[in-house]
This record gives structure tokens, sequence and C-alpha cells, in this order.
């Protein structure tokens, strides 16, 4: 009989943080092994919770939450995310440009979706957040990573994007902070690429997801927030800053020269209808969320959980003999470096393989996110730091052994 199989356009989309090390790590789980996992950004496995006060708003309202609403998101939601835009100074933003979703993710689906036709290409980070290489393929368009520079903090290299575009570009992605890398952009940096986006009659794609987890005083500047004659889209949520991934409640806001973009706009829209709309019990989190206590600020200060725990797995990887990693100035994550002259990686998925079947953590392979090298690893470091200080020198002790 005739096998199935999936569509050819699924061919070149890949999404490795959820690929064949963890169907692995979930095997060794069936059989009773304790797996510490280090390779999703996900706050409640590790006892970092969704404010009390926001748990207690959806509860209470929960039967508001039975019908469909409209397709864009409840308007108090949205209310509160334009409240949000003037705060943050992305201007002349109304109600009907804020997208509410099942995430950010779906969002940037539904986007690519609208925006690309068959060869449009869009420039992306590298390293990346790999969801964004997957949905322009998954939309028929072409990724093109542009270069970030390890030794500039982890910068976009301006003159490789420069060199990167072409009469097919449509859109340029900034992700800031920066997953996976912790980067946080200057306000010179993000005025660079709005002259490119100006320039080439790009749309800047801005993904800020991570905008309130900041260390050492660090600003987070919207991209938005510098110019109103370049289309920009911005999208953020609740899953990082209110430790609420599970709730999946996203938005995408769609400022700056909107004029020009009427037809496209219309295509969001239609692709928002389809869905009839996100999820409603999450959209009552939105406003509680924006216009409460930001319970993020206590983490992130010095002697926050988040800020210890950034310091310990940071520290400890660098005490590591040939590995190297840029601290982090945002985010969850550190992006360390293997010494290729010590650890000549050539697999480096074997490499998060063999440290799970040994020690039993579960990393995710720097060449998941797109680098053009395999002396790259992401590292997750919500765990308590008494957690992280064994992780790290379990890492050290097997790196010290390890030869392909």
């Amino acid at each position: 009989m005739q096998n199935y199989y999936k569509s050819a356009k699924l061919d070149n989309v890949c999404y490795e943080i959820r690929g064949v090390v963890l169907r692995e790590a979930r095997r060794l789980e069936e059989e009773g092994h304790r797996v510490l996992k280090l390779n999703i950004g996900n706050p409640a496995a590790f006892e970092l919770d969704v404010p009390e006060e926001i748990q207690q708003d959806v509860i209470y309202n929960m039967h508001q939450a039975q019908g469909y609403v409209e397709s864009k998101g409840l308007f108090s939601a949205r209310k509160a995310v334009m409240h949000y835009c003037q705060q943050r100074g992305i201007d002349k933003v109304d109600i009907d440009d804020i997208y509410l979703g099942n995430g950010v993710s779906e969002l940037i689906v539904m986007s690519m979706q609208a925006m690309l036709n068959t060869g449009d290409e869009v420039l992306i980070p590298a390293p990346d957040y790999p969801l964004w290489t997957a949905a322009v393929t998954l939309s028929s368009g072409k990724p093109v990573h542009y270069h970030c520079d390890e030794e500039q903090n982890w910068f976009p290299d301006i003159d490789d994007i420069r060199k990167k575009i072409t009469r097919r570009t449509r859109a340029i992605v900034l992700i800031n902070p920066n997953n996976p890398t912790g980067a946080v952009y200057s306000t010179e940096l993000l005025e660079q690429v709005i002259e490119l986006a100006r320039k080439h009659n790009l749309i800047v794609l801005s993904d800020e997801i991570y905008d309130k987890i900041l260390y050492d005083g660090t600003r987070h500047v919207s991209t938005a927030s510098l110019a109103d004659d370049v289309l920009f889209f911005t999208y953020n949520g609740l899953s990082k800053n209110y430790r609420a991934a599970g709730y999946r409640s996203g938005w995408m806001i769609i400022s700056g020269a909107k004029h020009r973009a009427p037809d496209l706009m219309e295509g969001i829209e239609m692709l928002s209808n389809m869905r009839l709309c996100a999820n409603v019990p999450a959209q009552l989190a939105i406003q509680t969320a924006l216009g409460g206590y930001q319970s993020i600020d206590d983490l992130v200060a010095p002697g926050g959980r988040l800020f210890e725990q950034r310091d310990t797995a940071w520290r400890m990887l660098n005490d590591i003999p040939g590995v190297s990693c840029v601290k982090p100035e945002g985010a969850l994550y550190l992006f360390p470096k293997l010494d290729p002259k010590k650890f000549p990686i050539v697999n480096d998925e074997k490499l998060v393989l063999d440290l799970l079947l040994q020690e039993k953590i579960l990393l995710v392979q720097g060449s998941a996110f797109n680098v053009d090298d395999k002396q790259h690893l992401r590292v997750v470091f919500l765990p308590r730091t008494d957690t992280l200080e064994d992780a790290m020198g379990r890492l050290g002790n097997f790196l010290s052994k390890y030869q392909q």
C-alpha cells in the first residue's frame, strides 16, 4: 500500500530546539532518568510563576471567555497594548493596528504568510531564534542570514546586512533583546538598521519579547520609537516578562508608514479572521499584566533570582578551560563558544547528545540557531543557582574529557 508523506514545503523547515536530542531526552525520562532541561526558556519549569494577581484576574473573568471575540483581540487588552506603545514612544498606534495572537510565534507565521511571495527574501540574524527562519521558509520565502559579531557583543554587522540586500529583499528581522546571545542593541545600531530599511524600502520586524528582562542598568529602546517613515512590525507578549509561557498570549503592533501598506494590512486581517480569534482566557491577562506591578524588575535587579543566576552561569562557563562567553545584557540565555583549538567539534548535535546521555543535561547546539560554525551552545540560566553550579561543574568535567 502507498505510504503518506509530509508536504514538500516542509523539507527545509527546521526547529531543532525541539528536535532529535529532545526526543532522546523524552526517552530517558520515560526510563526514569531525571533530565535537567536547559534547552528552552520555560520559566514555570523552574518555579518562576505567573504573578498571582494575573492568575486571579484571569480566573475571576473566566466567564467572559466562553465565546469568540473580535478576531484582532479583546478591546480592553488591545487598549492596554496601545498604552504600552505610548510608554515606549511608539507613536500613532490605533486599536486596529494591534493584533493579539496565540503567542508571538503564531503572529510571526501569520505576518510572513501575508507578506511574502515565493522567493522573497528576509534578512535574519545569525545566530537567530530559529522560528524566524522556519516561518520565512514555510511562507515560500528565502531566509538570508546576516552576521552578528561575537567580538562586538554580538551586535549585527551593518556592512554584512548592506551587502546582502537585493531587489528581492522585503524585510529585516531584529531580535532585541536577543535570543540566543542576550545582546541588547544600542540606539545608534537601531538607527543604522532603520536607515538601511528607509533606503531600500524594507519592513522592519522587531521581536522584543524580552524587553523587560535587562541587567546591569541596560536600557531597551523599541525600534519603532525611532522613526515614523518606515513600516514596523513589533512583536511582544506575556511569555517571558510575566513568566506566562503556557498562556500563549502575544501581540503584534503595526506602526510607522502604515499608509504605504493598506493591502498588506488587509492580508493580515484576512489571516486573523481565518483563525477566528486567539484564545480568550489568555487575553484577559494582558491588561492586568501591563498595568500592574512589574515583578520582573525585582528578578533582574542585583540580588534578584535572574540576575544572580545569570552571573553564576556566566562566571562558571568562563572558568571552564577553552570556553568563553559574552556576558548577556538581557533575556534568559548564554551562548558560549568552545575554542576550536581545544575542541575541534565536527558535529555539535552529537556533542549535546553525548552530554545528555552521560550527564543528563539538555542543551541546544549552536548550529540550531543558524550560525556557520559548530563551536557554540545555548544555555538557559533559569534554574536556581545551586542547580546551575552543579550543572556547570558537570559540563566542565564532561568537556575536559570530550573528544569526537
